[in-house]
């Protein structure tokens, strides 16, 4: 069953996630039909990647050193996953793809693996998960350019000033704004002064047809949990002599060919890189997600949600009092996310009344790109970071979040506007409070009892308050 996993699949016209139709609970009493719009942040799985998963269960066993046969197939099903992401991603024949937790692990792993005295060159846009890992190199963050032409002449003078080997860290696409960025054009840049092209597509991967060798990228790093496949599984993919010139980034068991007390004779790749007993089950996992939706077609899930993403977004800027953000004008070509804050109220208070009030998930904060949204908001930097220093995120700046995905429909948009259009011009109909330490809103109180799982949940992960606050 699992070698059929990897076949063509037919032709599909809509996907289904596992949880679709939920109901959950609302603060007011009764329940409603759970309307998920953070697919940026993470999303459920697809219904052929949970069933994968389960009959991968029934045939988990070690990989690649044992000699049962259930080792056999699953050694067949963690490189078939490999061969079904080469696929997706359209790699060059010599490109390593190495299995990762996520996208950060990612990043961490190649910039490990850069040669002594590589300097980086990125945007201030990007997520920290391609911002933070360079910083062991010697980093230069140019600034965000006002218009989408001023990208690549911009990284052009960076490149003219750098010396011996370079890499250009680029996001595909705004995690914040859904903007896609020139990474075709980038690639070519870097390449006429001798520097690499690393592309973080954890955004990009789930809207967008990627195709590495068409593109002369690099390195790409993607996750599996924003990919429909949430088993803990990602990975990097590129050009194999960096990573294979470094001492391995995790040092383990499978990494090595020979250890005595004294020496350690490295393998090759990808092993030298995938130390320890991989996440097989969660390889597996991307893997199908990759095959399933190359069985759609990625032009026609884009097609798709670029139409939903114009609806949702002439319904949104028709609101009262409600302020959508981007980088560059509107007609510059983005994925399905929406940003937005609500006058005159907390972009936390927003989130939590439309989950406990409407059953509407979207995200809110900064995404994990502070530069970014301080940038797109105009905060005073220096009063946070002060307010931070005295155990204080109240008055930590933020927006409001809305990102499409696969499942997402037109009614599922209805839902969430209509709801943020009752919050905007009455504000929320239940009592919230705010935690000083964490900056959250939350219901207050919160009649809501978790449900009866056949596994332990606790109640503090979801109420931040204590009996001191």
């Amino acid at each position: 069953m699992l070698v059929a996993m990897r076949a063509e699949l037919p032709v599909r016209t809509r996907l289904r996630l596992v949880g679709e139709g939920m109901e959950v609970p609302l603060v007011t009493g009764g329940s409603s039909r759970y309307v998920n719009l953070d697919f940026a942040a993470s999303a459920p799985p697809l219904v052929e990647v949970a069933r994968a998963v389960d009959e991968m269960a029934r045939w988990y066993s070690s990989v690649h050193r044992g000699a049962g046969w259930k080792s056999q197939v699953a050694t067949a099903a963690y490189e078939g996953a490999r061969e079904a992401i080469c696929r997706f991603l359209g790699t060059r024949p010599d490109d390593a793809v190495l299995f990762t937790r996520n996208t950060t692990d990612s990043a961490n792993l190649l910039s490990a693996s850069l040669p002594e005295g590589t300097a980086v060159i990125a945007f201030a846009v990007e997520h920290h998960a391609n911002m933070l890992p360079w910083r062991r190199h010697r980093v230069t963050y140019l600034p965000i350019p006002a218009e989408p032409a001023g990208v690549l002449p911009a990284l052009e003078e960076a490149l003219r000033s750098t010396g011996g080997a370079t890499l250009v860290a680029m996001t595909g696409a705004s995690n914040v704004t859904g903007e896609l960025w020139p990474v075709r054009e980038a690639a070519e840049l870097a390449h006429q002064h001798e520097a690499r092209l690393f592309v973080d597509a954890a955004q990009l991967a789930p809207h967008v047809a990627i195709d590495m060798l068409a593109w002369d990228v690099d390195y790409l790093a993607l996750s599996g949990h924003k990919l429909y496949a949430p088993y803990g599984a990602g990975v990097l993919v590129g050009r194999p002599d960096w990573l294979a010139d470094q001492a391995p980034y995790l040092r383990g068991g499978g990494a090595v060919d020979f250890v005595t007390l004294n020496d350690v004779y490295w393998t090759g790749l990808p092993d030298r890189q995938e130390a320890g007993s991989p996440n097989t089950i969660g390889a597996v996992a991307l893997g199908v997600a990759c095959e399933t939706l190359d069985g759609v077609g990625m032009g026609r899930l884009e097609a798709a949600e670029h139409e939903l993403y114009a609806y949702a977004r002439d319904r949104l800027s028709r609101l009262d009092g409600v302020t959508m953000y981007s980088l560059w004008p509107p007609d510059h070509p983005r994925l399905g996310i929406l940003t937005f804050n609500v006058a005159g109220l907390h972009h936390s208070l927003v989130a939590a009344a439309l989950s406990a009030e409407h059953g509407v998930a979207l995200r809110h904060g900064c995404f994990c790109a502070h530069p970014l949204v301080m940038q797109l908001l105009r905060a005073d930097e220096g009063l946070i970071v002060h307010q931070l220093a005295l155990g204080d995120k109240s008055s930590v700046p933020g927006a409001v979040r809305m990102s499409l995905g696969v499942g997402t429909t037109e009614a599922d948009i209805d839902t969430a506007v209509g709801a943020i259009a009752t919050i905007a011009a009455d504000g929320p109909r239940w009592t919230y409070r705010q935690d000083r330490h964490s900056g959250e809103y939350e219901p207050h109180p919160d009649p809501r009892p978790l449900p009866a799982l056949p596994f332990r949940l606790s109640g503090a992960a979801i109420h931040h308050f204590g009996e001191s606050s």
